[in-house]
């Protein structure tokens, strides 16, 4: 039971940033085909989009602060045993989101149901569980409060190619089409005189 959980990717996010988390599972309960997912939000996130997609319902609920409180992904069709299935939802993060954001989930099937609620306590490893909730982990927000896409933006700019004009390429350049041009002219002179 405990290799048959339901997992979510990226398991680490940054404080304050955006993203999306896909929770995934392979096995029904008990062998019987998934009918459901209910996913229960952790405090701390600030805003939470789930994705359409053709094969689930989804239907969500909210606290009275108006955040999304959980969200319910149905099957239009019960998902078979030896299939993966999957669900995303885009996440806002808070600046002082806290270190661990666990999402409890419910897993109904055609016949009875998982709770994937378990949490490791201090030392404790997570895979230890028989039915462990998923857990994301919150490293802290970048200096300049886009987490890593500020990284991956100065890469990009050190790895194009300069976009000034450089006026003795430019001029080379020139040089060799004009050569190139004049030796066209001077091989269609040549064959006229032959012909």
């Amino acid at each position: 039971m405990a290799g048959a959980h339901v997992g979510v990717s990226p398991d680490e996010l940054a404080a304050g940033d955006h993203g999306v988390l896909t929770f995934s599972f392979s096995h029904g309960c008990e062998n019987s085909p998934t009918t459901a997912l209910r996913i229960t939000m952790p405090e701390g996130l600030a805003s939470v989009s789930p994705t359409m997609d053709s094969d689930w319902d989804i239907q969500v609920e909210r606290g009275d602060d108006g955040l999304v409180s959980a969200v319910t992904y149905t099957a239009v069709a019960p998902v078979p045993t030896d299939l993966r299935g999957a669900v995303s939802m885009g996440v806002g993060l808070d600046e002082d989101t806290p270190d661990t954001l666990a999402f409890p989930v419910v897993q109904t099937c055609v016949e009875g149901a998982t709770e994937w609620t378990q949490l490791a306590e201090n030392g404790e490893d997570p895979h230890s569980l028989d039915a462990p909730a998923p857990v994301v982990s919150v490293t802290a927000a970048a200096a300049d409060g886009h987490g890593e896409h500020a990284g991956s933006d100065a890469a990009a700019e050190a790895s194009s190619p300069a976009t000034a004009s450089d006026p003795l390429g430019v001029a080379l350049g020139a040089g060799g089409l004009l050569a190139g041009f004049a030796g066209l002219v001077v091989a269609i002179v040549a064959y006229r005189r032959r012909a």
